[in-house]
C-alpha cells in the first residue's frame, strides 16, 4: 500500500495533516511569526476558509433532529423484551449520571487546588474588550424557587415546536415515550412506523458519512483562522486554565480505562486502540453528533458490540452523556469566579453541580455549544456572563479535546452494557 492510498483510506490521518498544515499557515498569516495581515483582510480570508466547516455544520443541523428521534425510537422498539429495556434504559441512565457526577467532582477538586482564575488580572479583560463597570457587575444567583418550573418543562408540551427549535432534550424525551409505547403495542400495528423510522435513520446516517469527506478541509479552515487571529502569545496567557481542563479530561480517560478493565472486562490498550478513529474525528470536528456514524461503525465492527445495544446507547449518549463538557463547564465557572473574586459557598457549589449535570444533558452535540450553555450556569451563581469573552479564544481547542472524551465515554458505556446484556441473555 502506497503512502497516498494509506492517507486516503484513513480519515483520522487526513485530519491530523490538516491540523498541522493549518497551524503552519495560521502562524504565517498571523502577527507572531508571519506577515501579519490586517484585520479586514484576515476576516475576509477566514470567511472563505470557513466555507467547508459551515457546510459541514449545516448538514449536521439539517439532519440532527430526525436522526436522533429515529435512532432512539428504533433502538427501543428493536430491543423488544421488557427485561432488556429495563436493563439498558434504567441502567444506562444511572450509569451516565454516575460518570457525569465523577467528572464534576474531578473538576471541582482540580479547580479548587490549582485556582487558575487567581493568576490572571481582571483589568486586562476589561481593557482588552472595553468593558464597563456594569458589564463586570456581580448579580444575585439562582433561587431554589426556580426548580419546580425547570422540572415541569422537561416534558415537551409542543413536540413540533421542539423539533423546529432543535431542543434536543425535549426531542429525546419524546423519542423515549414513543419508543416505550411501541414496545407494548402489537408488532403489526407499529411496524409501518418502525419501517419508516428505520429508513430515516439509514438515510440520515448515509448523508453524514458522505459529508465526512469535507472534514479535513473544514479543519484546515478553522485552525488557520483561529491561530492567525488569536496568536500564540495570547493563547499562552490562558495556559493554566487550559492545563486545568486538560488535566481533568485526562483523569476522566483514566476513569474510563478502569471501567473498561474492571466492569466491561476488556483490555485497556486493545480497546483504546480501536477507539482511535472516532476519537480523532471527534477531536477534529468538536462534534459528537458528526462523529456518531463512525462511533457506531467502530462499536459494531471493531468492538463487536451487539448492534441493538450500540444503536441505543450511542445515540442516547451523544445527546445526554457529556462528561467532558460538564467537567469543562465547572472548571470554567470556578475560573471566572476566582477571576471576579467571588467566594463560592457550599450552596453555590451544590447549585453548580446540579446545574452542570442538567446542562450537560441538554447540551447540543455540535461545536461550540458548551460555551452557550456555560452562560446559563454563570447566571445561576451570579457570575457576569461577559467573562466568557476571555474563554472564547481558547475554547475551540478545549472543545475538540472534551468532545473526544465525550465520545470515549459513549464507547466505554457501550462496552459495559454489551457485557451486561450478554450476561442477562445467557
Amino acid at each position: 500500500m502506497t503512502v497516498q492510498s494509506y492517507i486516503y483510506k484513513n480519515l483520522w490521518l487526513q485530519v491530523v495533516i490538516s491540523l498541522i498544515v493549518g497551524l503552519g499557515v495560521g502562524l504565517i498569516l498571523g502577527d507572531d511569526v508571519g506577515v501579519g495581515l490586517d484585520n479586514d483582510t484576515l476576516d475576509s480570508l477566514s470567511s472563505y476558509l470557513k466555507i467547508p466547516a459551515n457546510i459541514f455544520l449545516s448538514v449536521i443541523l439539517m439532519i440532527i433532529v430526525p436522526l436522533i428521534f429515529a435512532s432512539i425510537v428504533v433502538a427501543i422498539a428493536n430491543l423488544g423484551a421488557k427485561e432488556k429495556i429495563k436493563t439498558l434504559g434504567f441502567g444506562i441512565g444511572i450509569y451516565f449520571v454516575i460518570t457525569t457526577t465523577i467528572a464534576i467532582l474531578v473538576a471541582i477538586t482540580l479547580a479548587t487546588i490549582i485556582a487558575p482564575g487567581s493568576i490572571l488580572d481582571l483589568t486586562a479583560l476589561q481593557e482588552t474588550h472595553e468593558l464597563s463597570e456594569d458589564d463586570l457587575k456581580v448579580t444575585d444567583g439562582f433561587s431554589f424557587d426556580d426548580i419546580p418550573n425547570a422540572v415541569s418543562n422537561i416534558i415537551p408540551r409542543n413536540p413540533i415546536a421542539s423539533y423546529l427549535e432543535g431542543q434536543m432534550f425535549s426531542i429525546l424525551v419524546m423519542a423515549l415515550i414513543v419508543g416505550l409505547s411501541m414496545t407494548v403495542l402489537p408488532k403489526e400495528s407499529v411496524q409501518p412506523l418502525l419501517d419508516l423510522l428505520e429508513s430515516i435513520q439509514k438515510i440520515t446516517l448515509h448523508i453524514l458519512l458522505i459529508s465526512m469527506k469535507i472534514v479535513p478541509f473544514a479543519v484546515f479552515g478553522l485552525i488557520v483562522g483561529m491561530v492567525a487571529k488569536v496568536g500564540i502569545e495570547t493563547m499562552g496567557g490562558l495556559g493554566v486554565y487550559m492545563g486545568t481542563v486538560i488535566a481533568g479530561l485526562g483523569v476522566m480517560l483514566l476513569v474510563y480505562s478502569m471501567i473498561l478493565k474492571f466492569v466491561a472486562k476488556r483490555s485497556i490498550s486493545a480497546t483504546f486502540s480501536k477507539f482511535r478513529n472516532p476519537q480523532t474525528l471527534a477531536f477534529s470536528t468538536a462534534s459528537s453528533m458528526a462523529t456518531m456514524p463512525v462511533t457506531l461503525k467502530t462499536a459494531e465492527e471493531d468492538l463487536k458490540i451487539d448492534n441493538r445495544v450500540s444503536k441505543f446507547v450511542i445515540p442516547l449518549g451523544t445527546t445526554v452523556n457529556m462528561d467532558g463538557t460538564a467537567l469543562y463547564q465547572v472548571i470554567a465557572v470556578f475560573f471566572l469566579a476566582q477571576l471576579f473574586a467571588i467566594e463560592l459557598s457550599i450552596i453555590s457549589i451544590l447549585v453548580i453541580i446540579i446545574t452542570s449535570l442538567l446542562a450537560s444533558i441538554g447540551t447540543p452535540a455540535v461545536p461550540g455549544a458548551g460555551v452557550i450553555v456555560l452562560s446559563t450556569i454563570l447566571i445561576t451563581v451570579g457570575i457576569p456572563p461577559v467573562g466568557i469573552l476571555l474563554l472564547i479564544s481558547v475554547d475551540r481547542i478545549l472543545d475538540m479535546i472534551r468532545t473526544m472524551v465525550n465520545v470515549t465515554g459513549d464507547l466505554t458505556a457501550s462496552c459495559v452494557f454489551d457485557r451486561i446484556t450478554r450476561k442477562v441473555e445467557s
